[in-house]
Formats: C-alpha cells, sequence, structure tokens
C-alpha cells in the first residue's frame, strides 16, 4: 500500500510537472481599482495595448493579473492603466482623468492602506532623458558605455533621478535602440526590461528593486557628503540611505482600499486556506481559542467530558490531535498540552488565524494530517495602543485582558499581553450533583518584541516569552480540594498546569534579491500537568526544543522558486498514571524541499521532507498542491500528502479518566508505549465559485477530503464499559469529509452565512468495522451577522446569531452494563443557538452583551452512575452534547 501510494503521489507530480512548466512568462498580480464591467473592459484593453500578452481583471478582488515578456514591464503597463483612469498600487490617475470617467466608473478613492506611488514625470523630463534603474557608480559606468557603444555621443546617467540623458545623431541610432543595450547589459529602463539571468548576474551592489515604480527615488541612493565614497573595488556603496528630498517630493501616498473580510479564503494559496481576522472573533465570546471557532463552519467544537467540561477541535471528521496546532508557525499545542492546551490562548491576544485544510506544507513539519490551525498574535501597531477586555458571565465565570502594543522607534516594536480569568460559581444545571464546569483560575502573561529593518539591513526578528499558571478544580459540589483524597467521599478532579515558553524568529532577505531569504525559527517550552480523577493520580511533564532552519530563493525567474531546509525536535516526556511511570525520549533531525511554480492560471506546490526519527524510524513525507484558476471567480483546488505522528495515548485521552475505566495497552512491537507511530495519508479537492447577488459579491466553495491511516492507534471505547484499550490498526481506517459552504451579502450591512457537513469515519477495530464514537455523520451550520452605518463618532451596533445543527452520532457500547446504566446505540439529533448584540459607541469604547446554547439543550444523564462515582458504571466521558443549559454574558471593550 505504502508504495503504491507513493508512485501516484509521483507520478501526478511528474504530469503536473510536465504539462506546465514550459510556460516562461512574467507573471504579476496588481491591485487596481475599478468599478464595473465598462471598468474591468478599460482596464484589461489598456494592459494589452502597453504590451502586456495576457490580461486579466476581478472587479471582486480589485485585482489585475498580468503576464509581459522580458522586454515589456509590468511597471509600464500599470502606468498606462493608471493613465486611462485606474488607481493603482504603482502609479496614480490624475484628478483630471478620473473626472471624465463615466459616473458608474467612479470608484472609491478614500483608502486605508498607504501604498507609494510614483507621479507622470514624463512632463518635467528633458526631451532625450530616460528612466533607467540603477545603485552605484559601477552602475554609472556600465549604463553610460552601453549608451555609447549604441552610438550615443554622450550619456550623463543620474543615480538621483534615475534617468539618463542622452546626445546621439538620430541618423544614425536611436533611443529605442539605445535603450535596448542598456537593457541588455542588465538595467530596466522605462521602454526595455533585462533579462532575470543578465540582472541576477550583476555585482551585488547594483542588484536594484525591480519592483520600485519606474521613476521612483531608489531607496538604496543617497547624495548626502559621503555619497560618492567607494570601496576598494570601485563599487559605491553608500547608496543604503534615503534618496533625495527633491526626490521624495515626485512621490505620493495614494490610499488604496481592499475591504478585509472577517473571514476569507486566501485566492493566492495552492491549498484551502481560511484567514480568520480578530474581527470574526469579536462576533463570539472566545475567552480562548477553543472558542474561537464558534462562527465558522470548518472546525467542530465539542465538549469531550462532563466532570472536567474540556473543550476539543473535530476537522475532517477526526480529532483534534491530527490536525497541527501552531502558534507563530512553531509547534504549540501537543503532547502533554493536548487536552487543554486551547484553553491557554486568550482570544483577546489574537491578531488571526489561518487555518489549512489538507495537508499544509512541508517546511512547518511532519505531524499535519488533516490540517493546521496557526494562531498570530498582535504585535503590530502604528502607534502606542492600549486596550481593556472586561467579561463576565451569569454563572460566575469572570475574565480581564490587557494589550499594549508599542512602537519603540521605527524598527522596534514591543506587545505587553496579560490575561487573567476566574470561575468562582457552583454551576449544576442538571443537578446531578457535579459542576458542569470547573472552578478555578488562570494567570498569563507574554511579551513580544519585534524588530524589522527588512528594507534597510535586511534583518527582522520576532522575540516571545509567555507563562501560563492554571488551577482547576472540578467533580461533585462538596468536594473540597483542601481535604486529602482519601478522606473524604466526595468525587473530585484537580487539575494544574504550569507552562513556560520562549522563542524567537529570525529572518534575512538578501540585499538586491527580494525573492531570497533565510529564516531560524526556535522554541523552548516546558509544561507540566499535575492532576487527579478520584482516586487516579497523572502527572506529566515535557521538555520541547524545536529549531526550523529555511532558505528561500527563485530559479530563473519568481515564476520558479524553492524552499529548502533543516529541523530539530526533541520531546522529554516523563508521565506518572497510577503507579505506572512511562518515560521517553523523542530526538527528530529532519530535511526537506519545495517548490512552487506560477503561472497565470495555476499554482503548483510541491514538497517533501524525511525524518529520522530515534524511536519510529525514518518517515518519508510529501505534500503536493495545485491550484488552477478557471477564471478569477472560478477556482478548482487539488492536494495530496502524507503525514505522521507519535500518539501521547495518556495525555490525548484524559477525559476518559473520570471514570472507572481500566487502561489497557495491546502493545505491538513499537517503541512508544509498546505502539507503532500513526501515519495517514489526505487527499482533497475543492472549488470555489464567486458570482453577484443582489449585485454583491457571493461566494460558494464545495470540498471533499479523505484521510486514509496506513497505520493508528485506535482508542477501543467498546471492548468493554469498564475498559479503555488502546492498539495499533489492523486492518482499515478512514474518513471521507464533504462540506459546501454558502457565504453571501443580501443586503449592505447583512452577511449570511450556510454550511453542510457530511463525516464518514469507520475504522477496523478488534471485532470488526464500525464507526468512530461521537462523530455525527450530518452537521447544518447558519449564521448571520449584520451591523448599522457608522455615525459621525464612528459608533455603530452589530447583531450577530449562529445556529448549529448536529446529527445523531454513534454511542460506545455499554450493553454489558445494567440496564439503568445503559446507552443508546445513537444519539439524538440536537441544535444549539448562539447569539451576540454589541454597540461600539466610537472608536475606543465597546460593550456586549451575549448568549451561548440558548435553545437550553443539554444532554440528559451526561455522568453515567453520577451517584456512585467509586462504582464500577461511573463514567463522565460518554458526552456527546452541551452539558449547561443557556448562558448569558456581557462584556466591555476599551482602547486608549
Amino acid at each position: 500500500m505504502k508504495s503504491y501510494t507513493t508512485k501516484i503521489f509521483l507520478g501526478l507530480f511528474l504530469l503536473f510537472t510536465s504539462f506546465i512548466s514550459a510556460q516562461t512568462l512574467n507573471k504579476n498580480q496588481f491591485q487596481v481599482k475599478g468599478n464595473c464591467e465598462m471598468c474591468k473592459e478599460r482596464i484589461e484593453s489598456t494592459a494589452l495595448k502597453a504590451g502586456a500578452t495576457a490580461a486579466r481583471y476581478s472587479i471582486d478582488t480589485q485585482t489585475l493579473t498580468v503576464e509581459t515578456s522580458e522586454n515589456i514591464s509590468s511597471e509600464s503597463v500599470l502606468k498606462k492603466v493608471a493613465e486611462a483612469g485606474h488607481d493603482n498600487e504603482k502609479y496614480k490617475s490624475s484628478d483630471e482623468t478620473y473626472e471624465k470617467l463615466p459616473g458608474c466608473c467612479h470608484y472609491e478613492r478614500d483608502t486605508e492602506v498607504k501604498i507609494p506611488v510614483a507621479e507622470n514625470h514624463h512632463s518635467s523630463k528633458a526631451e532625450n532623458e530616460f528612466f533607467v534603474k540603477g545603485n552605484c557608480e559601477s552602475c554609472k559606468a556600465r549604463i553610460e558605455k552601453a549608451a555609447k557603444d549604441a552610438g550615443a555621443k554622450s550619456a550623463e546617467w543620474d543615480a538621483e533621478k534615475q534617468t539618463v540623458i542622452l546626445d546621439f545623431d538620430s541618423s544614425k541610432t536611436s533611443a529605442d535602440k539605445i535603450l535596448k543595450k542598456i537593457a541588455d547589459v542588465g538595467h530596466d529602463n522605462e521602454k526595455y526590461k533585462t533579462s532575470d539571468n543578465v540582472y541576477k548576474n550583476l555585482p551585488g551592489c547594483c542588484l536594484y528593486d525591480r519592483e520600485t515604480p519606474m521613476g521612483a527615488p531608489n531607496p538604496k541612493v543617497h547624495a548626502d557628503e559621503n555619497s560618492n565614497k567607494k570601496d576598494a573595488d570601485g563599487h559605491n556603496h553608500s547608496g543604503e540611505g534615503k534618496a533625495q528630498s527633491h526626490n521624495e517630493k515626485s512621490i505620493e501616498e495614494v490610499k488604496l482600499s481592499v475591504s478585509k473580510a472577517a473571514t476569507s479564503i486566501s485566492k493566492k494559496d495552492a491549498g484551502l486556506v481560511f484567514n480568520i481576522d480578530s474581527k470574526e472573533l469579536l462576533k463570539a465570546a472566545c475567552c480562548n481559542l477553543s472558542e474561537s471557532f464558534e462562527t465558522n463552519a470548518t472546525v467542530d467544537v465539542s465538549f469531550n467530558n462532563a466532570v472536567t467540561g474540556t473543550k476539543q477541535l473535530k476537522m475532517l471528521g477526526l480529532d483534534q490531535k491530527y490536525t497541527s496546532l501552531t502558534k507563530e508557525l512553531l509547534p504549540e499545542i501537543r503532547g502533554i498540552a493536548s487536552a487543554y492546551g486551547l484553553n491557554l490562548i486568550p482570544g483577546r491576544w489574537i491578531e488571526s488565524i489561518q487555518l489549512t485544510k489538507g495537508g499544509s506544507t512541508v517546511t512547518n513539519g511532519y505531524e499535519s494530517i488533516t490540517g493546521q490551525i496557526n494562531t498570530e498574535l498582535i504585535k503590530h501597531a502604528d502607534k502606542s495602543e492600549t486596550s481593556l477586555n472586561l467579561f463576565s458571565d451569569f454563572n460566575g465565570r469572570a475574565e480581564a485582558n490587557i494589550t499594549h502594543v508599542e512602537p519603540i522607534n521605527d524598527h522596534w516594536t514591543q506587545t505587553f499581553l496579560l490575561h487573567g480569568n476566574g470561575t468562582f460559581g457552583d454551576t449544576d444545571m442538571n443537578n446531578d450533583g457535579f459542576l458542569d464546569r470547573p472552578k478555578g483560575s488562570q494567570i498569563n502573561a507574554a511579551y513580544l518584541l519585534n524588530f524589522n529593518d527588512l528594507e534597510k539591513s535586511g534583518f527582522g526578528s520576532h522575540f516571545g516569552i509567555n507563562f501560563v499558571k492554571d488551577e482547576r478544580t472540578a467533580g461533585q459540589t462538596d468536594f473540597n480540594k483542601k481535604i486529602a483524597q482519601d478522606k473524604q467521599t466526595a468525587y473530585g478532579v484537580g487539575i494544574d498546569i504550569s507552562r513556560f515558553q520562549v522563542w524567537n524568529k529570525t529572518g534575512y532577505v538578501f540585499k538586491g534579491k527580494p525573492y531570497q531569504s533565510l529564516g531560524w525559527m526556535n522554541q523552548y517550552v516546558f509544561h507540566q500537568q499535575d492532576s487527579f480523577f478520584g482516586l487516579r493520580n497523572y502527572s506529566g511533564q515535557q521538555h520541547t526544543y524545536y529549531s526550523n532552519l529555511i532558505f528561500e530563493s527563485i530559479i530563473g525567474n519568481t515564476n520558479h522558486k524553492y524552499k529548502t531546509g533543516a529541523s530539530f525536535m526533541y520531546d522529554s516526556y516523563n508521565e506518572d498514571y497510577l503507579t505506572n511511570q512511562f518515560k521517553r525520549n523523542e530526538i527528530v533531525p529532519g530535511i526537506f524541499a519545495e517548490y512552487t511554480l506560477t503561472g497565470l492560471k495555476y499554482t503548483l506546490v510541491a514538497g517533501a521532507r524525511a525524518d529520522f526519527h530515534n524511536l519510529a524510524g525514518t518517515q518519508f513525507t510529501p505534500r503536493l498542491n495545485f491550484k488552477y484558476d478557471f477564471t478569477p471567480q472560478t477556482i478548482l483546488r487539488l492536494s495530496a500528502g502524507r503525514g505522521f505522528r507519535t500518539a501521547s495515548v495518556f495525555a490525548e485521552n484524559q477525559q476518559y479518566f473520570a471514570s472507572n475505566r481500566n487502561i489497557q495497552i495491546i502493545e505491538n512491537g513499537g517503541n512508544i508505549y509498546g505502539l507503532k507511530p500513526e501515519i495517514a495519508w489526505n487527499y482533497g479537492a475543492s472549488l470555489q465559485q464567486e458570482f453577484k447577488l443582489f449585485g454583491r459579491k457571493s461566494t460558494l466553495v464545495a470540498d471533499f477530503f479523505r484521510t486514509d491511516f496506513q497505520d493508528q492507534v485506535l482508542v477501543d471505547l467498546d471492548k468493554s464499559p469498564q475498559q479503555l484499550v488502546f492498539y495499533n490498526l489492523e486492518g482499515k481506517s478512514f474518513a471521507n469529509s464533504f462540506q459546501t459552504q454558502w457565504d453571501f451579502t443580501p443586503f449592505k450591512n447583512f452577511d449570511v452565512r450556510l454550511a453542510y457537513k457530511y463525516y464518514d469515519v469507520q475504522a477496523d477495530y478488534i471485532d470488526g468495522r464500525r464507526e468512530v464514537p461521537f462523530m455525527a455523520k450530518h452537521r447544518g451550520f447558519v449564521n448571520f451577522a449584520y451591523a448599522t452605518n457608522k455615525n459621525t463618532k464612528g459608533g455603530f451596533w452589530s447583531f450577530d446569531t449562529t445556529l448549529n445543527v448536529v446529527g445523531k452520532q454513534r454511542l460506545p457500547n455499554t450493553a454489558s452494563n445494567p440496564v439503568e446504566f445503559q446507552l443508546p446505540m445513537y444519539s439524538e439529533t440536537y441544535a444549539v443557538v448562539n447569539a451576540q448584540i454589541s454597540r461600539n459607541f466610537n472608536q475606543k469604547i465597546r460593550a456586549y452583551f451575549g448568549g451561548e446554547n440558548l435553545t437550553s439543550y443539554n444532554q440528559k444523564n451526561a455522568i453515567v452512575d453520577f451517584r456512585n462515582p467509586f462504582g464500577n458504571y461511573f463514567d463522565g466521558g460518554m458526552i456527546y452534547a452541551p452539558i449547561m443549559k443557556a448562558n448569558f454574558y456581557l462584556g466591555l471593550d476599551v482602547s486608549f
């Protein structure tokens, strides 16, 4: 099976590569302002007349995708587009030209994103003065010599103005011929663009920025008192400062507005990537990462224990452990942290989330099987910003968040993050004598320091440090944690977590080569959990060191990019369960490479990595993602890939500890608890279609993913209600996932999201193939979001409602229990409604009020034999639905 699948993968890779690698045109995508079909026709026809070999404009995304041959620059195309009346990221149209456009073409020119744009300089240039790019004295000598070789009597190149003045006899040569010769020796100009090979062979000091608009000041050139200093090789290297002041006057800032959706699908990524903005997180309570997906249809959030009240994520029909959960692209929630790690990332610390369905890039590791969820913390601000969030619900939970981002100078920014929460009330809504959620408190603090000097020195760095202390008590309402476990009759659960981590990410962009960079990430994590469940003790300690080195560059041109590098992972585990101790050290050096091929309509990302695991052996992990744009509104994606992981069977299954189940491990010759590692292949296809509905953008996405396990550690809850059995797969295990999602806006400020999901998840257990328990085959999702128009103070109301419908789920076999302690074969279908109303009084003050589980549906008899928690039939892990009834909350956000 392994060799057969690998052959299929490699065959697909060769097929895709041979099919599309022949194209070598330069492709670029730029932001261009426009309104209607008339704008689209004008922009595309202007681009083609300017020399583009292909041009496609998207009204919805406000982007122009062009292909140009080597002797035509994208800058010259964009300049003509601006002259036709359309502002873009390189040039701005004159007010006079803009006003002459038809009324339907008058796009909004007020914006938020500031992008430098060069004005039209031709009116101020001399008749024989032309824009030519360069950096230093060596460039000057080369340009002027090429001009004279082409027949010019004289040539004077000015580094500050980025122009050359030519004197020539028009009967013997021409400006066109001279500029062609200048491009041939390596210098882009307003008429011709040099080839990539010639450009790359220039000396390092001569590698000018090819993305700077033609005629704009070169940031590497200045004319201060040191501007004429040369080094030993005769090259002028002083041009790394600022441009001359009179040149700065030729640059203006145009604000190009692109409405940023709270959740959007990346149209550039080859994989199916959802970008979740902090605005999306404000639609719900979002106290921590586990609650950040309540308005997202892709991730399923579920309770998995009636005693500890923990939540887990599921994606593509499989448990959270098969999704790579990272923070700042560094491994985060794994190992000992698996059960409660989602509670350790406060929602108000999150700047954005990137959610990838299916196999992610090999540069981020080997553990991703169903996808990756990456969390980025708040760390960007143009000015000092402080935010305070206060939150409380009506059942005794309160929290406070303080975030402060402060620019220290032009290059340094620091962020302070502080979070505290406490649950003080005894919540027992079903009157079974057990708390519906644990009581306790958490203190969480982080400090981030960022350095960004990529434009000048090429260096950037990010440093972070985080400390968490979390203490929880659960169990029966009359349990007293101060009394020893063996001295009281009440059943109790105690969970104490201490976590410390420090990390750094440093990058370097090579001078004159913006496409070439080197990045190095390092992280150390210490995680300690001490816990008890009734009379059972579990403690775990984990030390993790992770390092990842990535080099990125191109092959020939930016249509062919590659990444290569090496990684190292060290995990030290020390676990104690009852009287048994389990220790292991996992040492995993690895290497990887990834190639990206980009054309006008397609993107192919093919990668592979080899990891040399001291306990799991050498593992080969190939992954492939392919995107094809039939049109800018119709996008097909295909993916295939392999992933592997080692199972931490105790830490990942703590939801079953609050029960009478005895743990049994059926060893299979592996080196981790006697078990082999988990290995799976994931295949996926998705189709994204955008169209106009009610005159507004509408998006429909349908995707199908299949996960096939080659090896798996099965968690068998059916062998006996008194046993929790772990063993390796003998046979097949698979998960089929189908989802369709429709986002549309019926009218202004009102957004609708509808989704349906179907899961088919089965495995061959010891006694035969069965559906995996606690996984509904059918799920429905509806989200409505409405906001009023802003008033003069920036105030507005917003309303958000989410409905989740969860179909029946197979429940573990409890037939051997007495009748009163038996569960049905399947759960019932249920629905949950969450809603929130918020009021922004101005840009700095916001208040919100909401409710969770407004239908008040809660699982009946959530705890099996709750009256006798120390008996044979007690089980708090058979959870398929909410435990708490309707819960209301309110909060306040204030920024300074």
